[in-house]
This record gives C-alpha cells, structure tokens and sequence, in this order.
C-alpha cells in the first residue's frame, strides 16, 4: 500500500496481505423469504432537486440466521424507471461505511443520460444502523466536539489524552448498543441488500457503489453472484487490506495529495502569495498547525481540526480553492475568519455525522482483526509519520476504537470470483482514500471485470463528476452490458479532468458544482 502508482504500464500487480475464508454463515447463499411478503409502500419524498424521488422501508432480521427474532427497519428511496425497456433495480451505495444513500439515488438518476436513467428503479438505502433506517446508532454525541487534544502524540499526555478519547467511545458503544453490535458489519449489509431485492420482487439486481460501497458490492457478489445482473465498482477497496492495512495506505496516499495541493498553491502565488516552491509552503503550512495547537482559530479551530479542514482536500480538489484561501488569509493577514467558515463547512460533525462514525466504527471494528496491542499501534503509527506526517496520527485515532472495540472481530471476505457477468470497475492513479492498488487487486481478483483508470486524477469517487470519457463507459454499461477490453492490465485509460481554478476566476465557481454534489454525498475517511 505504500508505493503510489505512478503509471500504468509496468510489472504485473501483485496481491498483497492474505484473504481468508468466508465467515461460517457466509459460504452459502441464503434467500431472502424473512423480508416481509407485502409490496413496498412508496411515498413521495421529492426534494427540489430530486422531485420524483420515492421513499419506503423494510423490516429485515437483526441477526439473518435467526429470520423469526429480533427485526430492524431500513430505509429505502427510489426513482422509478419512466422507459418501455425496464431493467430492474439499480441499487446505489456512498461509502462510509456509514454513509446515508437516500438522496444518492436522486444524484445519480438525475446525473446518467436520461435515456439511460429511465431504464432503472434507481434504488438508495441507508444501511443498517444508518440515517433513518431503525436502530440509529450515535454511541457519544459530541466524539468531535472541538477542540480535541494535538493528534500528534509528542508526550505521553497527549498519547494518554487522546487513548482516553479512543476508549470512552468504544466503551460508551458497548455499553449502548450490546445486542446490536454484533450484527453491524458488511456480510449482514449484503444480507439486507438480499433483502431489498426480495422485497423489490427482483431476480437479480443492478449495483453501482462508491468507495467502501465497493466492498460491500464486491461480497454481495461473492454471497450471492447468480443475483448479480450489472456491477459498477468506482474508488475500489482493497479486500486484502481489511482493515488495518487500507488505513495505514491511506496516510501515505493523502500525504501526496496534500503535496499535490502545496504544488497547486505555488502554481498560483499572484493569487494566494504564499510563494513558488511547494516545500517553503508546507513548511508554512505545518508552522500554521504548530501556531493553533497553542491558540485555537475562533476558539474552535486547532491542531486536529486543521488536519479535519484539510482533509477533504485529498478526497477531493474541488476543495482546494477555498483551502487555499483560508491558508493564505490566516498566514497572510493574520485573519482565522475563513480558516474557521473552511472548517465549519468541510469538517465540523454534526449529528448526522456522529451517526455516521458509529457505524463506520461498528462495522470496521467488527468486520476483521485490529492490532489489540497499542505498542503496535505506536510502533506502525509513527513509522508512517516519518514518511507520511500529514494524516498519519489523526487518521491512527479516528481508527483508534477498534483497538478496544467491545465485539469480537470476524474474517474478512475473500473476493476472489469467476462466476459473475461483465463488471465495470473504475479507479483514479493518484485516488488517495482508495489508493490505485485497491482497484488493480480487485482486478485481478475478479475475473470477468474490465479497468478503466483516469490517468493523474487524485479524486475519489470520478464517475459522474464531470469527466465525460468516464461516463461515457459508465453508460454505455448500464446500456447494454458492453465493457472496454485491451487484453492488458487497463482496459481504457480517461485523462483526469483539468485542476481548478483559484476562485477569483469566473470559470472556477461553476466548474466543480456536479463534482461538489457528489462529493458532498459521499462524505469522507470511506
């Protein structure tokens, strides 16, 4: 994980980290008869950007091997399909884990060519655990509450301060949610994605996941790949890094991005005056950081809330005009308006925020083994630090819980198969919350998918964000099936769309609005 992709061509990709068995209940395929027999009542739920979206739910098992106990309740949306040519439930997943996919399902049926669009129930949910399906988990409101202690642990209070953070919300989930727990992970995920498409009357379905809703695709279709009509994977997981690993990836990927974002900075000195060379300029970064750990931005704004600000600038740089702005006002002209107006729009948690990092924890902490040992935890942590100083140790905390996580841990999924129709994947080189190994390993895992890779794009999550070349595949696909073939590594190769612009130009405020959108959507650490 720690090499980037630099091109394309080159030695064949090697699958890294091992894969194990399926968990017991998972080697099997399951139907899905416990979903409640009666159709679906949809009722309007139309937004004014989406107005013919539909919602609905259904009551699922807690525990899928015990159909007749406990039942939980999903939330559903949908935009139904308007053509004669009908091709069933298109079932559309954001990441996280953790994120909401009602309003998903209005982006991307408003987003595909309408010709395409109106050939699908464009179904969203949100998972179990999830936005408004029942129960909703939010172990300790205010977990991000600023201003949380430096992430970077120099002394041992700060090491201590931070640990006690870690503990106190693996605690207070134990402690509020102990039945449940053991049921929120990605394989009862795909049994209530089973689920939907019984209750849709569905044979088969239709799958379009971003990010960590690459993930629960690629197990749905290893549980159950006869169910498999169409699959798109977009900013793919790497299934043998679960979890552990992929996190430990992730911090030398945003490292980059976050160089990529000093680079862009110096491009435009006559705007932002923060110099030419990207390296004078992190160091102004970094001293920015140093400055705020002793004094707070708005009194809100510190160490760890920077990191929080900035990023969402490696997920996505139709951030970085505003980043930059808000750096260069508080460097500059010694003003923290803007660095704390950044913050409270790109990473200040609110509720829906807090419910969306219990289950990222709940699911992750359970889905496979984390290092109990903290000595591990320093030990790999600062290793990445000295290399990767950017997000290493915020991300190390964000992650921290598992290390104290009340349930025991299960195996992760191997994704390996040959049993399922053409698949869509796509991946962007320099992708840094899933870096480019991810989508090479899935690749090669599963064996009838076709690679499209957008050459020198950093973003995660590219289709349906304005690079048309992208799209193009991805329509063609839900089309009529047909996938790019070129016999080698990549199947087709787009060229990223252009960086933009600082924003005192015309062009740059309506230039990322679609790419904001979803982004938006897909939330971040997924």
């Amino acid at each position: 994980m720690r090499k980037r992709a630099a091109v394309l061509c080159g030695a064949a990709v090697v699958v890294a980290g091992t894969v194990t068995a399926l968990p017991a209940d998972a080697s099997t395929t399951h139907s899905a008869t416990t979903v409640q027999a009666a159709k679906l009542s949809w009722k309007s739920c139309a937004t004014t950007s989406y107005p013919t979206l539909q919602c609905a739910s259904v009551k699922v098992p807690l525990d899928h091997t015990n159909p007749h106990g406990k039942q939980i309740t999903l939330a559903l949306s949908r935009v139904p399909h308007t053509a004669k040519t009908y091709q069933g439930p298109l079932l559309v997943n954001p990441g996280g884990p953790g994120g909401s996919g009602l309003t998903l399902a209005g982006f991307v049926a408003s987003s595909l060519p309408k010709a395409v669009a109106s050939q699908y129930d464009v179904i969203g949910f949100d998972p179990r655990g999830v936005g408004k399906s029942t129960p909703t988990l939010d172990c300790k409101p205010g977990h991000f509450n600023p201003v949380r202690p430096d992430s970077v642990p120099s002394t041992p209070a700060l090491e201590k301060a931070n640990l006690t953070r870690a503990k106190s919300f693996a605690a207070a989930c134990g402690k509020k949610y102990a039945s449940v727990l053991p049921y929120i992970n990605t394989v009862s995920a795909v049994r209530d994605m089973d689920s939907i498409r019984a209750a849709l009357g569905a044979k088969k379905i239709n799958y379009f996941g971003y990010s960590y809703g690459t993930y629960l695709g690629a197990v749905y279709a290893k549980l159950y790949p006869e169910r498999v009509r169409r699959l798109v994977l977009d900013s793919i997981v790497d299934p043998t890094g679960v979890w552990y690993d992929d996190n430990l990836g992730q911090d030398y990927a945003f490292n980059d991005r976050q160089l990529a974002l000093m680079a862009w900075i110096a491009k435009y000195d006559s705007t932002y005056k923060l110099g030419t060379d990207p390296a004078r300029i992190e160091a102004k970064w970094y001293a920015m950081r140093k400055a705020l750990a002793k004094k707070p931005a708005g009194g809100k704004v510190g160490a760890s809330e920077l990191e929080d600000t900035f990023i969402p600038g490696g997920y996505y740089n139709g951030y970085w005009p505003y980043l930059a702005e808000a750096f260069a006002a508080y460097v500059n002209d010694k003003n923290a308006e803007p660095l704390v107006e950044a913050y409270d729009n790109f990473a200040a948690i609110d509720a829906s925020g807090d419910n969306g990092y219990s289950v990222y924890t709940s699911v992750q902490c359970r889905d496979a083994s984390w290092p109990r040992d903290w000595n591990q935890w320093r030990k790999d942590n600062w290793a990445v630090y000295d290399k990767a100083p950017f997000m290493a140790w915020n991300n190390a905390w964000y992650n921290a819980p598992c290390a104290f996580w009340p349930t025991e841990s299960e195996h992760p999924v191997n994704i390996a198969n040959g049993k399922l129709p053409p698949v869509l994947l796509f991946q962007a080189t320099n992708d840094a919350a899933t870096p480019y190994e991810g989508g090479a390993t899935v690749h090669q895992l599963i064996a009838d998918s076709s690679f499209v890779v957008e050459q020198g794009g950093g973003n995660h999550g590219i289709t349906l964000s304005g690079n048309v070349c992208l799209d193009k595949y991805l329509a063609t696909y839900l089309t009529n099936g047909k996938v790019p073939r070129s016999g080698g590594e990549v199947d087709a190769v787009c060229q990223k769309t252009p960086d933009p612009k600082p924003l005192t130009t015309a062009k740059s405020a309506t230039s990322t609005a679609h790419g904001s959108t979803l982004h938006g959507l897909l939330g971040f650490r997924g």
